[in-house]
């Protein structure tokens, strides 16, 4: 193979991810003073609008934080790391696995963030992660949206350096850990060891709506998340689901058919779901009133109920 005709190629493909990116920061410039005529309406006096933004599987990356009314990265980040409950960890292979030595090794993971979103792992001593990340703690972690697994997901890699936690702080990480998997405190974690992720290095975040950034490391640790994701999460979209699904699906099926529609996230600025049409899946997001932030339960159903009438309205109006 010609040499030069190989490093030629890839000054032309560093070239064109260099121009991709430039384009990326235009783009978001450009993004941020639109928005996507909403199927529910919009709120008086402009801005960002409240409805449904229809986001297929495919199409160009743009940050569309600001048009689609969506928490900034750093807290979209920590909302997710509230939601979700399991995860894909990355470690590199020890020098005991022989010729699999250095390469990525891949595992599925639950985790509980603690109170600066850096996680909580459970690990046996028995487990390949394990040994790996006490020969090298070096990994990362990938976490989605619970119950969608689509390219167009919402989805965040942690880089970071896994540690295990000192004896006195076993018992405090199993609290945590219990809390978030929703287990019985009568319930003893034997012969597995917490480990924490104790320098959180590098956040590269795919927010799903175009969204695409690397996040500060310090302003996640310092934020707080949205008090909906934290309490009840899980419990909070079931419940949701119950509710709205049919309701949605029969209102976005106005337009055109609609198998099926699930609430998959939820902030406090609005609500993400999965649409189903056919084979085909998408991700869309539904903003609530502009100005409104929505805290509990109660408070998203009323702000539901409320995107819902209108929308039937609107319909009506046509």
């Amino acid at each position: 193979m010609d040499i030069k005709w190989l490093l030629r190629l890839c000054c032309d493909g560093l070239s064109h991810i260099l121009k991709g990116n430039s384009d990326l920061e235009q783009s978001s410039e450009v993004d941020a003073n639109l928005t996507t005529p909403p199927l529910f309406g919009s709120t008086a006096g402009g801005g960002t609008r409240a409805g449904l933004f229809r986001t297929p599987i495919s199409g160009g990356v743009q940050s569309a934080t600001s048009a689609h009314g969506l928490p900034r990265p750093a807290l979209a980040v920590r909302n997710l790391m509230e939601q979700a409950r399991f995860a894909h960890l990355c470690t590199v292979m020890s020098r005991m696995h022989h010729r699999r030595e250095g390469y990525p090794f891949g595992s599925l993971v639950d985790f509980a963030p603690d109170h600066m979103g850096h996680p909580i792992f459970s690990f046996s001593p028995l487990a390949i992660h394990t040994r790996n990340l006490l020969a090298d703690p070096r990994c990362t972690l990938v976490v989605q949206i619970p119950g969608w697994s689509g390219l167009s997901n919402a989805r965040v890699t942690i880089f970071g350096d896994v540690h295990p936690l000192p004896e006195e702080q076993q018992e405090w990480a199993h609290k945590l850990y219990i809390a978030k998997h929703q287990q019985g405190p009568s319930q003893q974690w034997g012969n597995f060891y917490y480990f924490r992720m104790q320098n959180i290095s590098d956040i590269y975040f795919i927010g799903g709506f175009g969204t695409v950034a690397w996040v500060d490391v310090k302003e996640y640790e310092a934020l707080k998340p949205d008090r909906i994701a934290v309490d009840g999460g899980e419990q909070n979209l079931k419940e949701l689901n119950a509710i709205f699904s049919k309701p949605l699906k029969e209102l976005l099926s106005k337009e055109a058919e609609v198998d099926d529609a699930a609430l998959i996230s939820i902030d406090s600025r609005g609500v993400d779901i999965r649409v189903r049409q056919g084979a085909q899946f998408n991700a869309q997001r539904i903003s609530f009133e502009k100005g409104q932030n929505v805290e509990t339960l109660e408070e998203a159903k009323k702000a539901l109920w409320k995107l819902l009438d209108r929308g039937r309205l609107h319909n009506l109006q046509k």
